[in-house]
């Protein structure tokens, strides 16, 4: 049986992935989560402020020294990175080990504000000996005058001014907050991404009303939230260039499966790693090629997209026709 897939122009041995999380923190984590049966891993998210905190720094250090005897030239203080969990030079330090340990894939993830600023730093990434580098860009808009064409924009301006700098593939991991969507990918697609990630799961704060402060909350994501990303899948499957990976509620092998029969070409997952341990990968590799042996499946292409709006006997229910359904079966 094939479970081979392409994704992001990279060929892998079976379509699920580790993504961004804690457990890539490492070079042991990554090397487990490889040992667990990943195809590939997605690097934890090294953040803009990090680079910029690192310029800034190196920026004030060398202001410090002007007026120094040269004896003193040489000394310059440590940076500060207290708040992140690495530094980008050992961000930079871990791809290069990770590439050069491994034998799946090592895609870098950027979490970005701002359109510029870091496309040289990703070319460091690939200079490392990065596979690819995933784009996460994300920012609460509380500027009331920017408008939704301006936010696209910088999405458009960061992905061009990246695969300006690299020639590795890279994919966007996307919000679904934009007006018109599928305009957005097939824009995002035309720009030349390799691969968009659907979606991005945002973590947001909760309010403690005895202490009265803004506290940040993390909890893991379930199945019931697939339902989104899958409907964008199914429905952008075939209609653009670029590879699609989905990402959100995979808690099983069925999960996987519904990605693939909605046209993903690669599925990851954090959650169920995290819960169950980087060897889950493997349950649910074979949970996929159990089920595709039941149904005849003798290859990923032959069921991949077998249930996307493209291909599918009656689409509706893809489009407005499900909303419309639902809310009248409940009784």
């Amino acid at each position: 049986m094939d479970l081979k897939t392409r994704y992001m122009g990279l060929d892998l041995k079976h379509p699920v992935i580790a993504s961004a999380s804690p457990l890539s923190e490492s070079l042991d984590g990554i090397r487990r989560l490889e040992d667990g049966g990943a195809a590939a891993v997605v690097l934890f998210s090294l953040f803009e402020e990090q680079i910029h905190r690192e310029q800034t720094a190196l920026l004030d250090a060398l202001d410090q020294g002007v007026n120094s005897f040269a004896e003193s030239l040489s000394f310059f203080p440590e940076v500060d990175f207290d708040d992140f969990s690495t530094s980008p030079h050992a961000y930079l330090d871990l791809v290069r080990r990770a590439a050069e340990s491994t034998d799946i894939p090592i895609i870098a993830s950027l979490n970005c504000v701002t359109s510029q600023g870091w496309t040289d730093y990703a070319r460091q990434i690939e200079h490392a000996g990065a596979s690819g580098i995933e784009l996460n860009i994300f920012a609460i808009e509380t500027d009331l005058f920017t408008t939704g064409q301006q936010v696209e924009q910088r999405y458009l301006d960061s992905l061009r001014l990246v695969k300006a700098a690299v020639s590795i593939p890279v994919a966007l991991k996307l919000s679904p907050f934009f007006s018109a969507f599928g305009h957005m990918a097939k824009q995002l697609d035309e720009a030349g991404a390799d691969a968009l990630v659907l979606f991005n799961r945002f973590y947001r704060p909760d309010l403690d009303i005895d202490s009265l402060k803004v506290m940040p909350t993390l909890t893991l994501s379930n199945a019931g939230e697939m339902r989104l990303p899958l409907q964008w899948i199914a429905l952008l499957h075939g209609r653009l260039k670029t590879s699609l990976g989905a990402t959100r509620g995979v808690e099983s092998s069925v999960e996987v499966i519904k990605y693939l029969l909605a046209g993903a070409d690669a599925v990851m997952t954090t959650s169920a790693l995290l819960r169950r341990g980087p060897d889950y990968t493997a349950h649910l590799v074979a949970g996929l090629e159990a089920w595709m042996g039941e149904h005849g499946f003798q290859s990923i292409d032959d069921m991949k997209g077998l249930l996307s709006h493209a291909k599918v006997s009656d689409p509706l229910p893809l489009e407005r026709a499900n909303y419309i359904r639902v809310l009248e079966s409940y009784r």
